[in-house]
């Protein structure tokens, strides 16, 4: 569904760009509490099962931590550079996921999965790129898109 409306999605987040409305951080952050009361993650976790996150340093502190692990061992059991020097996870999914979509690092996740799909976000506006990619692996942030573009006009 997320391919069929993609042109239309784009097109919107163009004008959104353009002219955001006064209240649309206040507006997507009632959208996104309303649709993750709606929806469980656990029943997908395609985020986890398609896409891997970016490490800070601050990540991978704590995760190595977490592990008893020195960071250095931490990045080479686990993670890669990737093509913008960022640290990424070796291979997807995520080696932390279970066979039962929970994550076995959930209270030490990195700052990009605990903020996923970002549709909370501050000048929501500036993310249109990322918004476009999450809602073509992420249920939530499709619902909270089509929400979006019922509800502002612009």
């Amino acid at each position: 569904m997320a391919k069929d409306k993609h042109k239309a999605h784009k097109d919107f987040f163009k004008r959104l760009k353009k002219k955001p409305p006064k209240h649309l951080d206040q507006t997507m952050q009632q959208l996104h509490e309303e649709t993750f009361e709606e929806i469980d993650c656990l029943t997908c976790a395609n985020c986890c099962k398609t896409t891997g996150p970016l490490f800070l340093n601050k990540d991978i502190e704590r995760i190595s931590k977490h592990f008893r692990m020195k960071p250095s061992v931490f990045i080479d059991t686990y993670l890669r550079v990737d093509e913008d020097n960022d640290y990424v996870l070796q291979k997807v999914p995520c080696s932390f996921l279970g066979e039962d979509n929970y994550c076995s690092i959930y209270d030490v996740r990195p700052k990009a999965c605990s903020e996923f799909p970002h549709t909370d976000r501050k000048k929501f506006q500036q993310i249109s790129k990322l918004t476009l990619k999450n809602v073509e692996i992420c249920p939530a942030a499709f619902k909270i898109v089509k929400k979006m573009t019922k509800q502002i006009k612009v």
